[in-house]
């Protein structure tokens, strides 16, 4: 289910278009719904770096990455990443397909960082806000 199409999104604060598709900026995460056939690397993801650091202003977040969309991800850009990503303390996946479930899997071999697998939107984002308070908890 997209955002816009949910209970959701009477609670975004920002709704941004890019080129690889729509972002939607909540309090403390961002969900992402990349649009079909698009590559995600290092250099495309550029302007959703800028634009989630300008939101979060270097507090710690969440990102969902909402998959109603088929898109690659190159994964050889993972370090690079995982470099610049460092407020980002919780990553949820929303799949809603077979082959998205064995793609994650894949990915999970080079993006080593607090992440899991849902099956809605909702269950995403109360997955990433547990995993935000705890770690908020941490750090105090």
């Amino acid at each position: 289910m997209k955002v816009i199409e949910s209970s959701l999104y009477a609670q975004v604060e920002s709704h941004v278009e890019t080129d690889l598709g729509h972002l939607y900026f909540f309090k403390n995460f961002i969900i992402s719904e990349f649009n079909e056939g698009v590559e995600v690397n290092f250099n495309s993801f550029e302007t959703v770096r800028f634009l989630t650091e300008k939101h979060f202003q270097n507090q710690p977040y969440g990102f969902i990455s909402n998959r109603v969309n088929s898109y690659a991800i190159k994964l050889t850009d993972a370090p690079l990443f995982l470099k610049t990503c460092h407020a980002m303390k919780a990553y949820a996946v929303v799949t809603y397909n077979e082959f998205t479930e064995g793609v994650l899997k894949l990915e999970k071999h080079f993006f080593n960082f607090n992440r899991e697998n849902f099956y809605s939107v909702e269950n995403a984002v109360s997955w990433v806000e547990s995993s935000l308070q705890i770690n908020q908890k941490q750090v105090n």
